[in-house]
């Protein structure tokens, strides 16, 4: 069997980009593991998908708002094939789309909850365990072009926890730089994922595929394509970066 370069722990691997990812790194030879908050079945697709490359895999059921359970979601890793060397923080909520004024306040939290907190606390076991056990490893957030555009309208909020996650990156990448860890961030632009029906208008990229200058929506697979970039040794000098992936916007 040829060399496995490690395994990569994504959050939200069962759709969207994050199953894009998965199936993606795959490809490329890594192992894999990942979180999913309710569609089992959906996530037992993935690993399939990933295990018929003849790649390691395995799914855990896990709430990535609740920054206890990814505080402690390293302990619920099986034995490894290969070692832990990648994290990629894909979960993250808008909330309802609305202006700012009509959300509230539980919806704020939540949202930072999911798109902050716990991705900054999973972070944190993650990078522990790269310094304990004297590793390399590399990070890659993914952010939003709302962070960039603001979102008005739509979801400010949003926006903002985006935003926060790009400025944790570019500070944790200073940080970690020395240590030989890597930490980036990829922001796509509308893609084609579920995100827009949870939010509550499934054909949003049709009505916003004008604004873009290729004028058409993202496909999953096209993000997928640059945290797998982002993560690999070819991106080997690229830390602190954020990588839009939107269209041209």
């Amino acid at each position: 069997m040829a060399s496995i370069p490690g395994t990569v722990l994504i959050t939200g691997g069962s759709r969207g980009i994050g199953a894009a990812t998965a199936r993606l790194a795959a490809q490329r030879g890594y192992d894999m593991c990942f979180t999913y908050a309710e569609r089992h079945e959906a996530a037992q697709q993935v690993v399939a998908a990933v295990q018929r490359l003849g790649r390691f895999a395995h799914a855990m059921q896990a709430d990535a708002g609740d920054a206890q359970a990814m505080a402690t979601l390293l302990e619920r890793l099986p034995p490894l094939r290969a070692p832990l060397a990648a994290l990629v923080n894909n979960t993250g909520v808008t909330g309802p789309l609305g202006p700012f004024l009509g959300q509230d306040v539980a919806t704020f939290r939540r949202v930072l909850d999911v798109n902050v907190l716990g991705l900054m606390a999973l972070t944190q076991q993650v990078v522990r365990r790269w310094q304990t056990d004297g590793t390399a490893g590399a990070i890659v957030n993914v952010s939003s072009i709302a962070a960039s555009l603001g979102a008005p309208g739509e979801y400010v909020h949003y926006a903002a926890s985006k935003a926060a996650v790009e400025a944790f990156t570019v500070g944790l990448a200073k940080e970690l730089a020395g240590q030989g860890i890597r930490v980036n961030a990829v922001s796509p632009g509308t893609t084609l994922t579920e995100i827009h029906a949870t939010a509550g208008e499934p054909g949003r990229p049709q009505r916003v595929a004008a604004r873009i200058p290729m004028q058409r929506p993202g496909e999953a697979e096209e993000i997928a394509a640059a945290i797998v970039w982002m993560l690999s040794p070819e991106a080997s000098y690229v830390t602190g970066t954020t990588l839009k992936v939107a269209g041209g916007l």
